[in-house]
């Protein structure tokens, strides 16, 4: 089998932690694996290759995670903006053999019980090898109402019901034939192509037009804007599987999370006797069942239970437990004034990270690792000078039509509007501290004159 995976999403019901530009998927939660990681450990295992869709920003953390799992048989497709799941879906498929079996699973999901799950995918793999559409149904655990539901009467679908109240959702649950829809799905290529263009052609189409279009090569495949815009946008299920007749769906008890929450993240993070998240920095006082997330400063809690407490540095949330789901009102509240929905103090780029150290009217301060190997795109700024510090490892730096090694405790200095690029040619990470001084310091004074990952140029 080939294993699609869905990238898309910024996961704002876990913020601070997840943010648009470091989504959920992507941050370590899980014995230093990240969920996108532990997806891609747990299909390969039956799958020969991961056929990763993603935006562009997602395609760099995926790169660097899939190499920390020594994974090479991937591929990739990168939509500049999301159309959501039907789209992306088919885009994949269609560079596919139509005869290939995929498996299509979100990055974002946590299953424990990996045996079990096993034998789900073995089920799902024989019955979609029978030209099925197969979906996975997770046997509930209680009436939950923030997923939609699958009705079904052994292996066939009866119908696909909406998020529930919380009244429908204990009908639901009683009955023993309904299941939550997880969002994971095991058909051929070919076999879902077909599904597609009858009951959705126009998605078909756009899609077969923007491939026709997309700049590919072995691995990689870039849909222009322009054509991924002209996509109709809808989601799998209203696409297709609440249309077909071939839809087939396997009961699946796999101790499965989408850890859509905090209230979802707690109920999956070890704990220690008091029912406080495990923590080295948390020192605590007589509390009890507490999420305490924090890795740089001490959290101290004196006399508190049932409360989500999650600092990041640049962020700060305390909520009772219970209410995690209205973070993302939290979220539209701060997108209204900052960029903190978007991004962290340490953002991931291909060449490395920078962390923001200082940043006040006039000057940022910000220290920046750069890999082996590794360069910056050749740049300049129309409103900042910039200082460069290396700390470690021996940096190659141009400016203007000069180049120069600046080693460690000697600086440079490029003035604005002066072209300028950073490079490591050595064998350990360059580290150095960069001063921005300037009116305006924010990430978008930037001018991409050459750059070796094919982001936008200017």
């Amino acid at each position: 089998m080939t294993n699609i995976i869905l990238c898309g999403g910024s996961g704002t019901r876990l913020w601070p932690i997840s943010r648009t530009l470091m989504p959920k998927q992507f941050v370590k939660l899980f014995d230093d694996r990240s969920l996108f990681q532990l997806t891609v450990e747990r299909n390969s295992k039956v799958c020969r290759e991961q056929f990763i869709v993603s935006n562009t920003e997602q395609y760099f953390l995926a790169l660097d995670q899939l190499e920390e799992l020594n994974k090479s048989n991937n591929r990739y497709l990168l939509e500049p903006v999301g159309r959501n799941t039907a789209p992306a879906i088919a885009l994949a498929c269609m560079k596919l053999d139509p005869e290939t079996v995929v498996l299509v699973t979100p990055s974002d999901h946590l299953i424990k019980n990996e045996e079990e799950y096993g034998k789900v995918l073995t089920q799902a793999k024989k019955l979609a090898e029978q030209n099925n559409l197969v979906t996975f149904g997770i046997t509930p655990k209680f009436a939950e109402t923030g997923f939609g539901y699958i009705e079904a009467q052994g292996e066939d679908v009866k119908a696909f019901h909406e998020k529930p109240d919380a009244k429908t959702a204990q009908v639901y649950v009683d009955a023993g034939n309904y299941y939550w829809n997880s969002g994971m799905f095991c058909f051929k290529a070919g076999v879902f192509l077909e599904e597609l263009q009858k009951y959705s052609p126009e998605i078909f189409e756009a899609c077969e037009t923007a491939l026709l279009n997309a700049a590919a090569d072995e691995n990689m495949i870039r849909i222009t804007h322009e054509d991924m815009i002209n996509i109709p946008e809808d989601s799998i299920d209203y696409a297709v599987m609440e249309k077909s007749n071939r839809v087939k769906v396997v009961a699946s008890d796999i101790d499965w999370s989408d850890v859509g929450s905090f209230d979802a993240l707690y109920d999956e993070l070890p704990k220690d006797e008091d029912g406080n998240t495990t923590n080295s920095n948390h020192v605590s006082i007589d509390s009890k069942n507490n999420l305490i997330y924090g890795s740089s400063r001490k959290i101290a809690t004196v006399d508190v239970e049932d409360l989500i407490i999650v600092d990041t540095g640049d962020a700060l949330l305390i909520s009772q437990k219970g209410s995690s789901q209205k973070v993302k009102q939290v979220v539209a509240e701060v997108r209204k004034n900052s960029e903190l929905h978007n991004i962290h103090l340490t953002g991931y780029r291909p060449w490395g990270t920078y962390t923001i150290l200082e940043d006040t009217p006039g000057y940022k301060i910000k220290r920046i690792e750069v890999k082996p190997g590794k360069r910056l795109s050749l740049q300049k700024h129309f409103h900042r000078n910039e200082h460069w510090i290396v700390v470690s490892g021996t940096a190659t730096v141009t400016v203007g039509n000069t180049i120069e090694l600046v080693r460690p405790n000697e600086s440079t200095y490029i003035k604005m509007g002066e072209l300028h690029r950073l490079s490591n040619e050595g064998k350990i990470p360059v580290v150095l501290i960069e001063a921005q001084v300037g009116e305006y310091t924010g990430e978008d004074d930037i001018v991409r004159v050459s750059d070796d990952f094919k982001r936008d140029l200017n």
